[in-house]
């Protein structure tokens, strides 16, 4: 059945399959072009691609029984994504559909507990393997490239600057940014803009960077992080800020998270959320990405989105859709990681770089080839607090990009 699959996938280029009685058997396009090998070491393997290929393809690239040859894991999987419109379903597929909302909601699930065994899964690893693949910031979401030959380094700074200018931020502003991370967006905050700054994040190992960073750089007293779920927030506050944080709320709790935020809101303020979504309608989590990278979480469509945001009593004042900057983000971490490898191997084990290269190629293919995109969404009480054009934005951003300049001068 998987060899059945490939041979009505694969249109566009070409691909060896070598079994492991060495039968091969070649799918797509005839010619000179190089064509990718994969090389599957045991018949169980073949069985296992044959009943569940979203789980065991990515379980054999890690298992070490299936490699590839002549091409990557990234070349393997672009190829299948950059295919995938065309691609028919399996039956398992076709099957599963009628029950795919109630296993979205199953799969979602995240009360405050499970939410944060799903956060410490992913983001309590060893600092030092995101250091490795990181910018100097350590800016673990989509950057903003205002020219594709920026430097990493320089695209997640505008992309911070792209934020606090949709925040429109005035020195003295009380901000919460729920997602805090290792601390990066909210310490750039309050030293380039002088707003007092309240960070929340479910990591232990992110809590402890981002609290050491606040410390070094003498800003403690402006900027505080606390390991609490965003549920359990008190207080008003100016501006609120979440980056990369959505796509683990879960599909069952966007009414209380977007109701959570007008809670906490100040009547003038504004909120602004930035995520990874899809752009096709309403999904399902990868089950490789849920089961070993991502557990509890979802990349949503907007029309899943703005119903919750409706009812919560917040005003949608700007969308923006950012659509290859990821694609490029991960194209910087992927070839970090690639040169740091054999550090990143030391620190785990050869399982896990090959557990990271196959989400990184994915998660990178999904942007170049399929419908995933990030988008900001731009919210506020008053229908007033935002400018009444976008100007705004770029006279923001140009300005704080002369600052910078002068400052570095």
């Amino acid at each position: 059945m998987f060899k059945w699959y490939l041979g009505k996938a694969v249109r566009r280029g070409r691909m060896f399959l070598i079994e492991s009685d060495g039968r091969t058997t070649r799918f797509g396009e005839s010619g000179e072009s190089p064509a990718l090998t994969l090389r599957i070491h045991d018949r169980r393997t073949m069985r296992r691609l044959s009943i569940n290929p979203d789980l065991a393809l990515g379980e054999a690239y890690m298992d070490g029984t299936l490699t590839v040859e002549n091409g990557t894991i990234r070349d393997v999987i672009g190829l299948l994504f950059d295919n995938m419109s065309d691609a028919i379903k399996l039956p398992q597929q076709t099957f599963e559909r009628p029950f795919r909302p109630f296993l979205r909601r199953l799969h979602q699930y995240n009360p405050i507990k499970r939410a944060e065994r799903n956060v410490s899964h992913h983001y309590d690893l060893s600092r030092r393997l995101y250091e490795l693949f990181l910018d100097s910031d350590e800016q673990y979401s989509c950057a903003y490239f205002t020219d594709p030959s920026m430097s990493l380094e320089a695209a997640q700074d505008a992309k911070k600057r792209h934020i606090a200018a949709k925040l429109q931020l005035k020195p003295g502003m009380r901000v919460l940014d729920v997602g805090s991370g290792w601390g990066g967006l909210a310490l750039t905050l309050a030293e380039t803009m002088g707003v007092d700054v309240t960070g929340l994040t479910l990591s232990r190992e992110q809590l402890a960077v981002a609290n050491e960073r606040a410390r070094a750089r003498g800003v403690s007293d402006r900027v505080r992080f606390h390991l609490r779920d965003y549920r359990l927030e008190t207080g008003t506050y100016d501006r609120i800020v979440s980056v990369g944080m959505f796509e683990h709320v879960g599909i069952n709790h966007y009414e209380t998270f977007f109701s959570t935020l007008h809670r906490l809101l100040a009547p003038e303020g504004i909120a602004l959320v930035h995520s990874i979504g899809r752009l096709d309608g309403p999904g399902k989590t990868n089950p490789w990405i849920r089961k070993y990278i991502f557990p509890g979480g979802y990349a949503p469509a907007l029309s899943e989105v703005l119903p919750a945001v409706e009812q919560s009593g917040l005003l949608t004042t700007d969308i923006e859709i950012l659509r290859m900057h990821y694609a490029m983000t991960i194209d910087h971490w992927q070839k970090r990681f690639q040169a740091n490898r054999a550090e990143i191997a030391q620190l785990y084990d050869e399982r896990f770089c090959r557990m990271w290269e196959f989400y990184l190629a994915g998660a990178e293919m999904d942007f170049r080839h399929l419908s995933a995109a990030v988008f900001q969404l731009q919210m506020a009480k008053s229908i007033t607090a935002v400018p009444l054009t976008r100007d705004y934005i770029v006279d923001w951003e140009k300005q704080g990009t002369e600052t910078a300049e002068s400052r570095a001068a």
